[in-house]
């Protein structure tokens, strides 16, 4: 009898249980943020004696840390961390992301740029040719919000503020997010230093100068390792 497919949950615990061989014991680890992020922050409570604790990068990952027992230290607290772990709403073959789908892509970046290694963990259906697919998150300040919708539109994007509840929803960081649809960012080193100049851009969703070194990738065959230049 053939071998039923894991479901996309299964392939989540998969990667986030793969995740710990990379968590260096002794030394804070770099947390992310989201539903497979999630399955990584219970694994780690198996070893969280082994480790002074964490950095996350949104309040939801905080309190899940907290819940299970394990510490957590503010970013400007630590000089480095040997690795960051977190998912991606998508990934390229060279290791650049789209990410921002939790609303919490300003602090990310920020936790990973602490890191001397960014682990990327995720399900084959995250791993595209070109990032834009996903529609890419931008994090903003309100009052620049229509102004920036209309750089987008002379790039061919669409885009729309993020609602939760019937109101614009609100980052960690207190300001709105913008979903933008149509692009297909072909180099995103470049999109990502245009945009990030625009006045009232927070953080763009484009993981190229932060990008991940590996990638652990669930597959029907299990966890496939992608190590980029």
């Amino acid at each position: 009898m053939p071998n039923t497919p894991l479901s996309q949950d299964e392939l989540k615990t998969l990667v986030g249980r793969a995740a710990l061989d990379y968590v260096v014991p002794g030394q804070v680890v770099g947390v992310g943020t989201g539903s497979t992020v999630n399955k990584f922050i219970d694994a780690l409570a198996g070893m969280r004696e082994r480790i002074p604790g964490a950095v996350s990068s949104s309040v939801a990952s905080t309190e899940r840390l907290r819940a299970l027992g394990i510490p957590v230290l503010d970013a400007s607290a630590v000089e480095s961390l040997a690795v960051y772990i977190d998912g991606a709403d998508e990934i390229d073959g060279h290791g650049c992301m789209l990410k921002g789908g939790g609303a919490a892509l300003t602090r990310e970046k920020i936790v990973a740029a602490l890191a001397t290694t960014f682990v990327c963990i995720a399900d084959a259906s995250k791993r595209v040719q070109t990032l834009g697919a996903f529609p890419l998150p931008v994090e903003v300040i309100p009052m620049a919000t229509r102004r920036i919708e209309r750089q987008f539109a002379a790039m061919g994007g669409r885009a729309s503020v993020r609602q939760k509840n019937g109101a614009p929803l609100v980052t960690d960081n207190g300001q709105h997010i913008l979903d933008v649809q149509g692009l297909q960012i072909t180099d995103p080193l470049a999109f990502e230093t245009e945009v990030s100049q625009w006045p009232g851009v927070v953080t763009v969703g484009v993981f190229a100068y932060q990008k991940a070194q590996i990638c652990l990738l669930a597959t029907a065959d299990g966890v496939e390792t992608i190590r980029y230049a």
